[in-house]
Parts: C-alpha cells; structure tokens; sequence
C-alpha cells in the first residue's frame, strides 16, 4: 500500500497458484489512486486485517487484496491473498470512481 511496506512471502504462492494474481498485479491494485480501504476489513474476525479494493493495469481487472498488519513492526502489513473483483466488489469500486471523478470537476 502507498506509505506502507507489504511483505508478500505468506501470501504469494497461495494468492498466485488459487487466484492467478501475481503479487505486482496486488500492488499495483494498493497503488491505484481509486482504490477502496476498508479497516478493519469487515468480513475479518479477528480486526487486524485489511480490505483493499484497486484496479491493476496489468490484470486489466478490478482486485480485492488483503493485508494483516503485523506486529513486528507497526505501519507494516503481510499480503495475505488477493482475488479478481466479483461484480458487488466491482460496482462499489465503480462507483466510488465515478463520484471521486465528478467532485474533481
């Protein structure tokens, strides 16, 4: 995520091998300038995850990527999966674009 360090090597291979997302498709989804935060991530039990919704040039697809933060070091996250968008996911994500696009007019 933009300011924050996300370190891949829990998430990757799951997110890679049951997903077909490569971890710079997840980064360029944390780095979209539209992207959605959710934190904590509402569907988490446990509070310390987070919900990012972005949209990856290279997928030419809107992701959801989640990220834990650790507790090693504060400001820090694990990438923990990441996924193609199912269409409510996508819809959310279109439409806050849109209204951030019609407030910068």
């Amino acid at each position: 995520m933009v300011g924050f360090e996300v370190d891949w090597q829990h998430g990757a291979e799951h997110m890679g091998s049951r997903h077909q997302v490569t971890v710079e498709q997840a980064d360029e989804a944390l780095a979209d300038d539209e992207r959605i935060v959710a934190d904590p991530d509402p569907a988490s039990r446990s509070g310390v995850s987070a919900r990012v919704i972005g949209y990856s040039p290279s997928a030419a697809a809107v992701l959801v990527v989640i990220l834990v933060r650790r507790k090693d070091r504060p400001g820090a996250w694990w990438g923990a999966n990441g996924w193609r968008a199912n269409s409510t996911e996508r819809r959310t994500y279109e439409e806050q674009s849109e209204q951030k696009g019609s407030s910068d007019e």
